[in-house]
């Protein structure tokens, strides 16, 4: 892995400080508000996280869309 200077990081604030990214809104995803889960499920997504290198939102996008299909 490629580490920045601390220089190179200043720099690189400052640029998208005063360039932000343009975002096209008509593309933009839509979020949900935070749900609370419980302990179990919290545990699952982390280790499973953990395991196949992807978000706690990847696997749950996966899940929602493994049910939908089945449900077809």
């Amino acid at each position: 892995m490629v580490k920045m200077t601390e220089e190179e990081a200043w720099e690189l604030d400052e640029y998208y400080t005063n360039n932000p990214p343009k975002v096209d809104k008509a593309k933009a995803r839509i979020r949900i508000p935070m749900v609370r889960i419980d302990d179990v499920t919290a545990e699952y997504l982390v280790k499973e996280a953990k395991v196949s290198n992807k978000t706690p939102e990847e696997i749950i996008g996966e899940m929602v869309r493994e049910r939908i299909a089945a449900s077809l």
